[in-house]
């Protein structure tokens, strides 16, 4: 995984709507940016951490940070998911799991995606990851506290 204080690599990826989205220009006019890494649409564990982050999209959004969730769900599932609990955010197909390897996102027991959720500043430096396989709203409750300390810097 990308570390504290190093540069995250920068992607693209297209998002729910087809749209291409480009780590490093989305970034542009915000302070940082919240990427979470999630295993799969429309389960349990996972419908509970996306709707927790839409739950607190706005605070975060108050702070200038941005907020993508990233799994190797496809376009079309991506779409449906953010329509059916009504995700404002960005959520990012990576089915090539090409982003994943890059950011080096473990599995669980080696097999399950992981669940990790990285703070970057503004120039993509990793100031804070957690990682949690289990606990959905705890990856909430890092991003606001993480995003909170680069606000008030």
């Amino acid at each position: 995984m990308p570390n504290i204080g190093e540069v995250a690599p920068d992607f693209e990826l297209k998002d729910q709507s087809g749209e291409i989205f480009k780590l490093s220009e989305r970034l542009k006019g915000h302070v940082g940016v919240v990427a979470f890494f999630y295993p799969k649409d429309n389960t349990g564990v996972c419908t509970a951490e996306v709707c927790h982050f839409r739950d607190q999209n706005s605070e975060l959004e108050a702070r200038k940070f941005l907020v993508v969730g990233i799994s190797s769900d496809s376009v079309t599932s991506h779409r449906a998911f953010a329509s059916k609990y009504g995700v404002r955010y960005s959520l990012l197909s990576d089915e090539s799991g090409v982003v994943r390897k890059l950011w080096k996102v473990p599995a669980l027991l080696g097999l399950i995606p992981g669940r990790v959720t990285y703070v970057l500043d503004q120039n993509r430096v990793v100031v804070g990851l957690y990682n949690n396989a289990l606990d959905a709203a705890s990856h909430t409750r890092f991003a606001l506290e993480q995003s909170a300390k680069i606000e008030a810097q």
